[in-house]
């Protein structure tokens, strides 16, 4: 089976769900997308991509980093992957 990070990363600029454990060990869920630049201003992205995907935060309006080790499920045109 593939990879958690690699079914967000292979989603596009389509809408996915995905639930992760937060730096403070608490659980979230984020409905977002990848590929959003409308809200870029600039700047060099300082985030190692190799540990961390990068997703816009509908609900929150802002840019999220997501540890790729701490990714529980994600959910993509329907169907959850954990």
């Amino acid at each position: 089976m593939t990879k958690l990070d690699d079914i967000i990363l292979g989603a596009g600029s389509k809408f996915v769900t995905v639930k992760f454990i937060k730096k403070d060990g608490s659980e979230r869920v984020l409905n977002g997308r990848l590929g959003v630049t409308k809200h870029l201003k600039g700047g060099a992205c300082t985030v190692d991509l190799n540990r961390f995907v990068v997703i816009y935060d509908v609900k929150n309006e802002g840019y999220r980093s997501i540890n790729r080790e701490t990714i529980l499920s994600v959910t993509l045109d329907g169907v959850t992957y954990e």
